[in-house]
Parts: structure tokens; C-alpha cells; sequence
């Protein structure tokens, strides 16, 4: 999440569904995007959403949320805001165990998109998976902050801080805190297991050699990289960084993802289980019934 993420679900642009009852804020339609970018936009068959049906912060997670290594163990993981490698240089809130946490039926569609990917000697690996609303809400907090630049010369090189809420890359809800939406690139299926990612290096739009790298396919920016060459289709991204995304955009779809224009990396699986509702409940397996 272009871009990382804290992306929100695009409503009904009427201005009754923009004045929610209560004096809830407008939610925002800049792209849905932030940080691991967030939500695609829902299509345009999806019905208009009553604001009154939304239900945001949840602390339980309903029976088909799994954890995806449960479904499809061959899928490698990093989570990147379990750790110190993103936007906000630290861990977290919300991120109890490096895990990838997901409805069921998403995760299902990761486990078929992967078994492609494996016949062609690839792996997907995910950056990021469900993610709790106390999460959203530090970032929001983070990029209020402009004393705190630590990781600008890396995630956004290219845009004032202070722009990063107006212009959308952070936003106050994410596609991410209803459990069908993913982030994640490829990497090759053979040889070592591809060196965690470390900061320090040069900008997320950098050439391969002067960027953070993570083993993955050069998709011509790192991941949440808040920079509009991070937009799937852009012009400036040709030869095989472009082949390498429409390869993962083609993987996913063929499986009911729908990918978001802004970020490279960010797919939303549809139909969603819970399009009207975001979860708070840590990143955790011990918060999923069952254990599952």
C-alpha cells in the first residue's frame, strides 16, 4: 500500500452517501489507495452501499477468516509492517505475528493462482493481507506527523508528506480491513529463499540494483512505493518490468482478482465476503475461530 496503503472502499458518489449519519467523516474516493495501497475501486455492477450498512471496527473475526499458510503453505511471506521495512520505519500496531490472515475463499483463489505460477518456476509472495483498523489509524496519525520524514529518501521520494493524505496515498479506512484484499509480487520458485528486505537503499523508483531489494521480479518500483510509476499500467514502465506485472495481474484474474489502477501489487478479490465491513482484531492465529 498507490499508493501502500490505506485505501478505502469507494461508495456511492451521491451526496447522500457522502453525509453518513452520525457525523462520520465522508469517505474518501481518491483512488482507494494508501501505503500497500488498499481497495479497488468496486466495480461498477456492485450495487450502491447504504452508509447505514457499513460497520467499522470489529474486534472479532468471523468464522471464514483463515490463515493463508494453513491454505497454501508454498506461498512465501513477508509482512512488511510486522516489521521495520516500510513507510513508517517501525512495526506496526495491530500486527501481533508476521502473518498473512485472510477470508477463506480469497485465500483459496491465492492457492490456484499459485499453482500457475509454480508451473512456471514462480512463487507469489504477499506483503501484506488482512489488516486491523488500529493499523490504518497509525498510519493516518504518521502522516499527520511532519516532523517524522525517516523513510521519505525510500517510499516517497518524489511527494511532500504533507500531501500524502490530500493526494490519497493515505486514507482513514482500507480494503485490507475486510480480509479479500492482498498485496504481493513474484519471485523465482527455485534456488535460495530470497533475502529479507532491508532499508537504507536508494529510492523505491530506483533502478533494481539501487532500491531495497526482496528477491522478487523487477516490477519497476518497490512495494509501496508512493510515486505514480507505481500506477499497473504506466507509460514509463516497458520491457519486462511491464511484462513481469501483467503476468501477475493475469495470474489473479484469472482467479476473481481485480487489480487497483494505482498500485502494482494490489489485488482485491471479488465477490468480497464483508464488502460493508472493516475488522479491528490483531494480526494473529489465535484471533481466528478454531485456529484455523
Amino acid at each position: 500500500m498507490r499508493r501502500t496503503a490505506v485505501c478505502l472502499l469507494v461508495l456511492a458518489a451521491s451526496a447522500a452517501a457522502a453525509a453518513a449519519p452520525g457525523g462520520s467523516p465522508a469517505v474518501r474516493t481518491s483512488g482507494d489507495r494508501a501505503g500497500s495501497g488498499d481497495t479497488a475501486p468496486a466495480p461498477s455492477s456492485d450495487p450502491a452501499r447504504s452508509p447505514g450498512a457499513v460497520r467499522t471496527g470489529e474486534r472479532r473475526a468471523p468464522a471464514e477468516f483463515t490463515a493463508l499458510e494453513s491454505v497454501a503453505p508454498s506461498i512465501r511471506q513477508e509482512i512488511r509492517y510486522a516489521g521495520s521495512h516500510n513507510f513508517v520505519g517501525e512495526p506496526i500496531p495491530g500486527y501481533r505475528e508476521s502473518q498473512c490472515l485472510l477470508t477463506r475463499d480469497t485465500a483459496l483463489a491465492l492457492r490456484r493462482a499459485q499453482r500457475a505460477a509454480l508451473a512456471a518456476a514462480h512463487s507469489l509472495k504477499v506483503y501484506d493481507c488482512y489488516r486491523p483498523q488500529r493499523s490504518v489509524d497509525r498510519f493516518v496519525r504518521w502522516a499527520k506527523d511532519p516532523s517524522d520524514l525517516r523513510m521519505k529518501r525510500e517510499f516517497y521520494p518524489r511527494v511532500d508528506k504533507d500531501r500524502l493524505i490530500p493526494d490519497g496515498y493515505i486514507a482513514e479506512r482500507s480494503g485490507h480491513s475486510r480480509g479479500s484484499t492482498v498485496d504481493l509480487t513474484l519471485v523465482p520458485r527455485y534456488g535460495p529463499e530470497p533475502v529479507r528486505s532491508g532499508g537504507g537503499r536508494g529510492p523505491c523508483r530506483a533502478t533494481p540494483a539501487d532500491r531495497a531489494g526482496d528477491g522478487s521480479l523487477d516490477m519497476g518500483t518497490g512495494y509501496d512505493c508512493f510515486d505514480e510509476l507505481s500506477h499497473t499500467d504506466h507509460a514509463e514502465v516497458v520491457g519486462r518490468q511491464r511484462a513481469n506485472r501483467q503476468w501477475l495481474r493475469r495470474l489473479l484474474e484469472r482467479e476473481g482478482f481485480v487489480n487497483l489502477p494505482e498500485e502494482w501489487w494490489h489485488f482485491t478479490h471479488r465477490p468480497e465476503a464483508f464488502p460493508d465491513r472493516w475488522f479491528d482484531f490483531p494480526v494473529a492465529r489465535e484471533e481466528l475461530v478454531g485456529r484455523r
